[in-house]
């Protein structure tokens, strides 16, 4: 599906669950394919596009609120949460939605408030412990 997520010139702007930060998201091309550009300050992320309708079937599926549970990548998931299954190997890719070595976590901060923007799920705003569920 296609989504209006924002150019690198115009990106969307987002904040984090607990709403204590901001940061952008856009769609750019990365090898010939489309991938999201997440910018956090001077830090940038890029995850795997197929997440935002990998992630809204997953909810969809699970029928009910589930725990963010954003983590780093060095830093183990805890289990059931949405960072744990966007790193599992039993998901639609086969593993992490992060595709920059080393800054592949941070899933379950990131990209929840992505599919709440896009009116795709419902999100938390918690300042800790938030939680997501499918619209």
């Amino acid at each position: 599906m296609s989504y209006n997520i924002g150019t690198k010139e115009k990106p969307m702007a987002l904040k984090t669950p607990p709403l204590t930060s901001s940061y952008t998201m856009h769609v750019d091309g990365k090898d010939g394919k489309d991938v999201l550009v997440c910018t956090v300050g001077k830090t940038v992320l890029h995850y795997n596009i197929a997440c935002i309708d990998d992630l809204h079937r997953m909810l969809k599926d699970h029928g009910d609120w589930m725990e963010l549970g954003s983590a780093d990548e060095q830093k183990p998931a805890k289990a059931g949460t949405v960072e744990a299954w966007g790193r599992s190997e039993s998901n639609p890719v086969g593993g992490w939605y992060g595709m920059k070595k080393g800054l592949r976590g941070r899933f379950g901060m990131y990209v929840p408030p992505l599919l709440e923007a896009l009116g795709l799920a419902e999100v938390t705003h918690d300042p800790k412990g938030n939680r997501m569920r499918a619209l």
